[in-house]
């Protein structure tokens, strides 16, 4: 066994499909075994809107076709929880993680990823909480992050979103997380300085080795191929 190592792999900017298809080949590979350890993968997704698998449709602000005239994708999935937005500059992160082997159960691996997300904040000298009217965490009042996980035969896929310096505006399409009137934020908002994302990144890595007690080894994206 793997003990306490896991692979990290940032793929950098990928079409929320690839991303997708990816995902749910690894997933399988952890199943069977082929892949012995965990996986983070560190992502940013050009404008896709994702909706998990009992969303309501009806907290999307806009139709398709308006949607894709905006240059957006639109895609269903098996996580749960309702609509969300991803866009460039946002933080993605899919962890692969055994839960069944680690013995944790998923509002544990959900509690986890939402400390992944605090320490990040903290690091960008913002005081970030949860809130207990949604998963996730928040600034003030205002949704910094979201949680949205899937579990197949013990493995679990999709994670968490942190806004980092992306574009606000595609929010106001929707009713994010499915609740109304809520306003979105990011780390360049509530810290009042620019974020470069490639330091988020190494914060990240920092957090989820602390978080889920793993030592990371970075993998080039070839390494994923089967």
């Amino acid at each position: 066994m793997a003990g306490d190592r896991a692979l990290c792999c940032d793929l950098g900017l990928v079409p929320y499909a690839a991303a997708h298809r990816l995902q749910l080949d690894l997933v399988g590979r952890r199943i069977a075994g082929a892949l012995d350890r965990d996986l983070f993968l560190l992502v940013e997704h050009p404008l896709v809107f994702t909706l998990g698998r009992h969303a309501d449709r009806g907290h999307l602000g806009l139709s398709e076709a308006v949607l894709r005239e905006r240059g957006a994708e639109l895609a269903r999935i098996e996580r749960g929880g309702e609509v969300t937005c991803h866009n460039p500059g946002q933080l993605v992160v899919y962890p692969i993680v055994h839960l069944r082997q680690a013995r944790l159960a998923v509002r544990d691996h959900v509690a986890r990823l939402e400390e992944v997300m605090l320490q990040v904040a903290a690091d960008c000298v913002v005081k970030a909480s949860r809130d207990p009217r949604n998963r996730g965490v928040w600034a003030g009042g205002r949704k910094l992050g979201s949680v949205g996980v899937a579990v197949r035969h013990g493995v679990a896929f999709h994670g968490l979103a942190l806004n980092v310096v992306n574009d606000l505006d595609p929010f106001s399409w929707i009713n994010p997380c499915g609740l109304a009137g809520v306003t979105m934020t990011s780390l360049a908002i509530e810290s009042g300085r620019p974020c470069a994302l490639t330091e988020v990144k190494t914060s990240c890595r920092r957090a989820l080795e602390q978080v889920f007690a793993r030592r990371l080894e970075e993998i080039p994206s070839h390494a994923l191929r089967p």
